[in-house]
Formats: structure tokens, sequence, C-alpha cells
């Protein structure tokens, strides 16, 4: 008898559309945690308050902090915003914020990407630079301008997989090709992350959260996208699945 899916929480964007304030998420996120996890999200709106994420957390097996086209405000780290830094999603920052506090806490398996990545690093004390292709020495991590999805999140560069790290473990090579789509990225890495990889500019693209009790990892680029073709991105995402049924089973 097959296994039941494990229950994954997704945090909510939050967008304006037909004079309703709409909470929603990727579809490409949900479909790889259901294709290539083995579990079934659920997508908490960002109108919660922290009992009732608890609450939440209870039930759920897992937390996926996706990606977004709103940035973290940077009043949470301490900088003046600017235009730069736009557009901006204040009430998912309060319930990323949360969740990603909670479930390092709780030990609940975290897989955070793209925006998550920042914000997991911002939730944890760190900084972040905008616009990343205007300084000196840095590649363009910018999606390219093109009416079909496949060819913005192709993968396109590589990236140095640190020697004996989470992401070795998971994807068992050195290096690994990414699809990075970003202009904003980590700038004071948060003294409770460890560097998981580099993009060759230096670029921070992957983090896991040093000591903690569960499965933590923070990727900046797009695995959910190829998840179904690519083995590396599959790998992170079945290994999120497989940290996602060892809790489960362990509670």
């Amino acid at each position: 008898m097959p296994s039941l899916p494990t229950i994954v929480a997704v945090p909510a964007d939050t967008r304006r559309f037909e004079n309703y304030e709409w909470h929603a998420a990727p579809s490409t996120y949900l479909r790889a945690i259901v294709e290539a996890g083995g579990g079934v999200p659920i997508i908490v709106p960002a109108v919660v308050d922290e009992d009732e994420l608890e609450a939440i957390l209870n039930r759920v097996d897992g937390v996926l902090v996706t990606g977004s086209a709103s940035n973290v405000h940077p009043d949470r780290y301490g900088v003046e915003p600017t235009a730069a830094h736009e557009p901006f999603d204040p009430a998912r920052d309060r319930l990323t914020d949360m969740m990603i506090r909670a479930a390092i806490r709780r030990a609940v398996p975290l897989l955070a990407i793209c925006r998550g990545h920042q914000e997991l690093n911002v939730a944890l004390g760190g900084s972040l630079a905008t616009e990343i292709q205007e300084t000196a020495g840095r590649m363009d991590h910018r999606a390219p301008t093109h009416p079909e999805q496949d060819a913005r999140f192709a993968i396109r560069h590589p990236v140095s997989v640190e020697p004996d790290g989470r992401l070795a473990e998971i994807v068992g090579a050195s290096s690994i090709e990414v699809n990075s789509l970003h202009r904003q990225a980590i700038d004071r890495l948060a003294d409770g992350l460890d560097v998981e990889a580099r993009a060759p500019d230096g670029t921070v693209e992957a983090v896991s959260v040093r000591d903690a009790p569960g499965f933590t990892l923070g990727l900046q680029w797009h695995p959910e996208y190829w998840a179904a073709t690519d083995p590396a991105s599959r790998a992170i995402f079945t290994a999120f699945g497989d940290a996602c049924r060892a809790y489960r089973d362990g509670r």
C-alpha cells in the first residue's frame, strides 16, 4: 500500500485583482511538491496570527517558502527603501518571518526558494543587496525578456557546491547548473547560516541553517521549474520530500 502524501505549508503572496485581495502561490512550486516531493501543498493565507500559524504547523509535515515578484521590505534589514527595492508585499513579509522562525524552532523541514532564500537570511539577521547586476564583477542574474516561460527559466549558469555540505550530499556533485532569476541577493550573511553554493561571481546561491534540528535549505535559483526533468532539481525536491516523511513518521 503506497504511503500517504505529506502535507506541506506554502505561504501566500497577496495580489489585487478584480477589486479583491487574493492570497495565492505560483503553481510551479505546488506541482513540484506533488510530483517530485510526494506531498500535498496547502496555501497559508497572509492573515493568520502566530497562534493560528502554530496550529497549522501542528498539522503539516513541511514548509516551502516560494519565490515571488515582490521583494522583502528593506525596513526588515535596516536599509532605507528606494524604488529599486520595490515591489513590496508586507503581509507576506510578516507571514514568512513567522513561518521560517517557527519551522526552524520546531524542526519542521524547510525549503526556501528565491525570495524565500532571501527571507531566510533576513529572518536570521542578514541583509540583502538590490540591483546586483550593477555591482562591478557581478553577473546579470535577471530573467531574460522572453514571452516563453521555458526560455525565461532556462538553466544557464553553474554554481560551485561546498564540499561536505547539505547540498553536496543531496546532489552528489561539486558543481551543478542552475536557473537563477533575481536582481537582489544576500549581502550580509546571517550569523546562523552556512553557505552551501556560490555563483561564479561570488553570489551566495544556497544556504543551510547551522545546527538546525531539522532539514533547512535556502536556494536562490528555481529547482521547482525543472523538478520533473533536471536531476539536481529533482534530487532537491526528493530530499525535501524524504525529510517531510521522516518528520511525519517521527512525530
